[in-house]
């Protein structure tokens, strides 16, 4: 009996009592492990460190773990390399996230007096480019509209290949990705000016060769200006010269061809003719934005959609080439949705689930941002149990992600059809090539449908295969992520 009310009496004061719930402790940055000032100094800048930075963060992973922290002089980064760290990071950011507050890109700004773009401004100046660029570029029938636009370039693009094939006996046409450069830089131009420029005529206008060399040259120089302390630019003063005249060139080159719509427009309105555009660069100047800001951002948006083009296309025909069984298939599921037709329409690409899980699968292994960067200004946040102060560089370790084994079955194997089901359940932020959220690529719709256009139409003209000379191509870091050396593929005529 004693027994019984004894059970009674603990099952009805059990609720009542709250036992104490296991608090996780929170540990400070000096917790954080890492490598020593000088080691990290050392990876950087010997052993190609800088062109291999992709491969640091997998490196570091292995050492450290998901959070390792690194020093540069006086600046400290938090390197955040698992996608459920990454998500705690950037649901903390706040209605105007800031991606870094030391890029070079800013110092030159703001040496020339020139206006912030997308890219570089913050706060609400950003906030009202970002809402205003992205009624354009963001809704899907508004980027729908461009399909046309950017088919004549790709017309361009085959005509362009069908000649160089024919001036190789065995068809081979020698670094892909410079031609797919001038088709990217041609596409974005035709976006922003709603004309064409002539990156892929039988003779590229000089100027338009000097754009593009200068993109190539600012990104090598960013890294090299970001990680030498402002002193050390008076004593090495080359590469600052150096990323400042390329910068010089690629503003005058953007400024040339906005004055020269605008005086079109102004002409037609003298004449009394109705002025009406789809382009990007008369939505800005038609906002009242300053003129200075509208040369940063067509500046900003041109570089921009160029590297997203060239080596996502690039990487595309290099994997094929080296899997014809999925080329194969991909170009019986283009076949199958156009019929009788050869010039597919952003409509058909919703029909087209391999062709997209192609692109997918590419910028998971090739992601053109291997790394992104937040600072969180206004207050500390918590991410993996650590205590990260306000405006401390957090970097996002995009690459390492995407090729976890704990997210994906063989990483380092292109395999596009692990998108069409979804067996593998990685998680959603283990991939992030175009970024999420707010600040995430504007151009992403306008950049995939070009992909789309153009990677559909080349394997409907040509059986594409690999280098004859054997040769691996393998990814470095020039900033954004880029091939370590020419692609050259073989293109068959079909």
């Amino acid at each position: 009996m004693l027994q019984q009310v004894m059970r009674v009496s603990w099952r009805g004061v059990s609720p009542l009592i709250k036992w104490p719930e296991p608090v996780a402790e929170v540990r400070t940055l000096d917790q954080m492990p890492g490598p020593s000032a000088v080691r990290f100094v050392w990876d950087l800048l010997a052993n190609r460190g800088l062109s291999r930075l992709h491969e640091l963060q997998l490196d570091g992973r292995r050492r450290f773990g998901s959070m390792w922290k690194a020093s540069f002089g006086p600046v400290l980064t938090v390197h955040v390399a698992e996608p459920e760290l990454i998500e705690q990071v950037l649901r903390q950011e706040g209605h105007t996230p800031m991606r870094s507050d030391i890029s070079s890109w800013k110092d030159y700004r703001k040496h020339r007096g020139h206006g912030y773009g997308l890219l570089t401004s913050e706060g609400e100046e950003w906030q009202k480019v970002r809402s205003l660029l992205s009624k354009h570029m963001l809704r899907p029938k508004s980027v729908e509209a461009y399909d046309s636009t950017l088919n004549t370039v790709v017309t361009d693009l085959i005509t362009k290949l069908q000649l160089h094939t024919q001036q190789d006996r065995h068809g081979v046409v020698s670094d892909i990705a410079a031609e797919f450069y001038r088709f990217g830089l041609e596409g974005i131009s035709s976006v922003l000016f709603e004309s064409r420029i002539g990156c892929l005529d039988a003779v590229v206008p000089v100027e338009t060769e000097r754009f593009i060399q200068s993109i190539n040259t600012m990104f090598v120089m960013t890294l090299l200006t970001m990680a030498m302390p402002a002193w050390l630019h008076r004593l090495f003063p080359k590469p600052w010269r150096t990323f400042c005249q390329c910068w010089d060139y690629m503003f005058q080159f953007a400024k040339g061809h906005i004055d020269q719509r605008l005086k079109e427009e102004e002409e037609k309105l003298v004449r009394g003719e109705e002025v009406e555009g789809r382009y990007l660069t008369y939505f800005l100047s038609r906002a009242g934005m300053p003129m200075k800001s509208v040369y940063s951002n067509v500046t900003e948006l041109l570089l921009a959609g160029v590297d997203t083009i060239s080596s996502t296309l690039s990487w595309s025909l290099y994997e094929l080439s080296r899997h014809p069984e999925i080329q194969r298939s991909l170009r019986s599921e283009i076949m199958e949705v156009l019929g009788d037709r050869r010039i597919p329409t952003a409509a058909d690409v919703a029909s087209m689930p391999l062709l997209k899980a192609v692109i997918k699968e590419i910028t998971r292994l090739y992601p053109v941002i291997p790394a992104n960067a937040r600072v969180i200004t206004d207050r500390n946040i918590t991410v993996g149990g650590y205590i990260i102060p306000k405006k401390t560089l957090i970097t996002l370790c995009h690459y390492a992600t995407s090729r976890d084994p704990a997210q994906f079955s063989n990483p380092n194997s292109f395999f596009p059809q692990r998108w069409l089901s979804r067996d593998e359940g990685n998680h959603p932020y283990s991939s992030l090539p175009f970024g999420v959220g707010k600040r995430s690529c504007i151009g992403r719709r306008i950049a995939e449908l070009e992909l789309y256009l153009a990677l559909s139409r080349i394997l409907l003209h040509f059986d594409v295969k690999p280098d004859p000379s054997g040769r691996v191509v393998r990814p470095m870091t020039r900033t954004l992520l880029v091939p370590d050396r020419e692609i050259n593929l073989q293109f068959i005529k079909r």
